[in-house]
């Protein structure tokens, strides 16, 4: 490929909308441009890095048995109903009508047409084990799209779904994927952490995901990992061993009883003022869950994990109560508290979940739904109502014991590129979708998912190999091997070396890029590092003496060789 007919435009700053390296550097580079809100064009730079992960995850599931196909983008609303998630997958699903008032959505997802797709098909369990995928773009209706594509509303995805009669052979499958995304990610350059995870709207019993472990901003996941074992998991899934802390408050009130506690509306202030540990303070925070008001309990020096209380109380959605939302309930219940007073006396009819760590606690401290008062000495079923469901809600921290071996945990930033799911009979029964066994009768799929976000890995792949100046591609996706610079495009013997470099290369089997435009060399070294071209070979005066400059983009060597020496080492690095 020649520069100048090359359809990439690269810019001089940032763009303004850009918060992550990724977004960044894949904008400036020239490798998307954006349409609308998270929505991007794959300019041409782009695309041949999407095809070649495409590829090498086309080959690693082929080899591990899987089958290709490719299921309609539309969807009907009939469908998703059967499955249940029509009205609990949340407004990420795009609906839309068509011409004839049908229902339809944007997939975000195929489990429901693979599975209807399925039970049309496979009517035996001598057709099983079966495994089939697909590569296509997927569409989330994201409320707020950020970090270019690591979090757009459409993205291309490989998502693969297998069939077995048994949980057993879930399990050998399930596994048999694992190995082909450890091999597919090696591939592509990137070290990933195999890690536990929440299966989210996906559903299932058991779930992981592949994080590449950053330390940029764009990690949107906490990973808890142990150094001493293989333990790890997402925040939204993990879970610790507690440190000591003290949980009895009975060195501090003798009784139990009502205090004023003035000006106290955050936890520090109330520790302060009563001269206490957070440890022997029992929290309540309001959430609205699914549009309803739910308490949740704990420990008031641990905080809540989202995901986990909404999974409690079966919910899709989940954010913090708003100031206005508490004096709403407040008032409903006949209170006038303001947040930092709230307790669960006298909320029947609300729904309230309790951490775990509640159960220890003795002689503490609640709120009572009056401004500037605090109830001391409490005991549980006691001095508050019984509490049906305790849960883990609590956001695992670093420095807590790991759960398997007892050392002190570890946290990173992760950026999932895949996940697995053990689905179960989660679509298959509500579906109706089953075969027949040995004995003639008919059992439902026990079925297992496995995606990979094939434009999440390109723009993974940025955040982990970068520097000031740009993007430094593995070799096995980056979009040109080799950029040729001639120097002075009108000086005859640069440009004559250039041509023949860039031939051989070619056929070679090199994929190479000769920068022919007439602009000052520095303006093309730069382009060259912020495209992130893995290899560079100048051609300027030392020509002359019979050498090229020869740059490694990873590790930013420069080697001063003859063309020869420069196009052996590059067929030695890049021709497999």
């Amino acid at each position: 490929m020649k520069m100048s007919k090359m359809f990439v435009q690269t810019l001089r700053e940032f763009p303004s909308d850009a918060e992550v390296v990724s977004h960044k550097m894949l904008a400036r580079a020239g490798f998307i441009k954006k349409l609308t809100s998270g929505v991007y064009n794959y300019m041409p730079l782009m695309w041949r890095v999407l095809k070649k992960i495409e590829n090498i995850v086309r080959e690693e599931m082929d080899k591990a048995g899987a089958q290709e196909l490719l299921m309609p983008f539309v969807q009907p609303k009939e469908l998703w109903e059967e499955s249940g998630r029509w009205d609990a997958y949340g407004k990420e699903l795009m609906r839309l009508k068509d011409r004839h008032d049908r229902v339809m959505c944007l997939g975000p997802t195929h489990e429901e047409i693979i599975t209807a797709l399925a039970r049309d098909v496979l009517k035996s369990y001598k057709q099983m084990p079966v495994n089939l995928y697909q590569i296509q773009s997927k569409f989330r209706d994201e409320v707020r799209p950020r970090y270019g594509l690591l979090r757009g509303r459409e993205f291309i995805m490989k998502d693969a779904y297998s069939f077995d009669t048994s949980q057993e052979g879930l399990n050998k499958e399930y596994e048999n994927m694992a190995r082909a995304y450890k091999r597919i990610f090696d591939r592509c350059g990137l070290a990933t952490k195999m890690v536990q995870s929440d299966s989210g709207a996906i559903g299932g019993s058991v779930s992981h995901e592949f994080m590449v472990i950053t330390d940029t901003d764009a990690g949107e996941n906490d990973v808890f990992y142990c150094d001493d074992c293989d333990y790890s998991a997402n925040s939204n899934h993990a879970v610790s061993k507690l440190l000591p802390a003290k949980t009895d408050g009975a060195e501090y009130f003798s009784k139990t009883e009502i205090l004023d506690t003035p000006n106290t509306h955050s936890i520090e202030e109330l520790c302060e003022f009563l001269k206490i540990p957070a440890s022997i303070i029992l929290k309540t925070l309001v959430y609205i869950v699914d549009k309803k008001p739910v308490l949740a309990l704990i420990r008031a020096d641990k905080a809540v994990e989202e995901t986990k209380l909404m999974n409690a109380v079966g919910g899709v959605d989940i954010r913090i109560a708003s100031s206005a939302e508490i004096a709403e309930l407040m008032e409903q219940k006949g209170f006038d508290a303001v947040p930092g007073f709230i307790g669960p006396n006298g909320m029947d009819g609300v729904t309230i979940v309790a951490d775990e760590t509640v159960k220890d606690m003795k002689n503490f401290v609640v709120g009572v739904n009056q401004t500037d008062k605090h109830m001391v000495g409490a005991n549980l079923d006691k001095d508050i109502p019984p509490i049906e469901t305790f849960a883990d809600l609590r956001l695992v921290e670093a420095g807590e014991l790991c759960p398997q071996c007892g050392k002190p945990l570890k946290v990173t930033k992760g950026i999932e590129v895949g996940n697995i799911f053990q689905l179960g009979t989660k679509y298959s029964k509500p579906m109706k979708a089953v075969y027949l066994d040995e004995n003639g009768k008919a059992q439902p799929y026990i079925m297992g998912c496995y995606g990979i976000g094939i434009s999440r890995t390109a723009a993974a792949a940025v955040e982990a190999h970068y520097d000031e100046h740009g993007i430094k591609w593995p070799i096995a996706i980056a979009p040109y091997h080799v950029v040729i610079v001639p120097v002075n495009i009108k000086d005859e013997v640069q440009m004559k070396v250039a041509g023949e470099m860039y031939e051989s290369l070619k056929n070679a089997g090199v994929e190479v890029v000769l920068d022919d435009r007439d602009e000052r060399a520095g303006v093309k070294f730069k382009d060259a590092d912020l495209i992130g071209f893995p290899f560079r070979v100048t051609v300027g005066k030392t020509i002359t003496e019979g050498f090229v400059e020869y740059k490694i983009r990873e590790t930013d060597e420069m080697l001063k060789l003859t063309p020869e020496e420069a196009g052996k080492d590059l067929v030695s690095r890049i021709v497999k």
